[in-house]
């Protein structure tokens, strides 16, 4: 089952890369803020996984949900800054 999970994990990081494009080349500051929560929602799911992995699910389960709150607050801001600037 941890060569499954590891599995994922690689996967999820060539996925993330991918978004990393689209934060980079976005045709519109709308895009990348959205490439950016991507990113930040693929990594909550890395870190629970990794979680399962070694056993200590409670632990990166508290850091995934600090985690997951910050990525919501930052698209919140960046999306409310952007908003105001009329930039969309």
């Amino acid at each position: 089952m941890k060569t499954f999970f590891l599995s994922v994990d690689i996967f999820l990081c060539l996925l993330i890369f991918l978004c990393l494009y689209r934060v980079m080349r976005g045709p519109t500051v709308i895009d990348r803020i959205i490439a950016v929560g991507a990113i930040g929602t693929k990594t909550l799911v890395i870190l629970m996984l990794i979680g399962f992995i070694f056993g200590r699910v409670e632990m990166f389960m508290d850091i995934s949900i600090v985690y997951a709150l910050l990525n919501f607050v930052g698209t919140l801001a960046a999306a409310k800054y952007f908003e105001g600037q009329g930039e969309c």
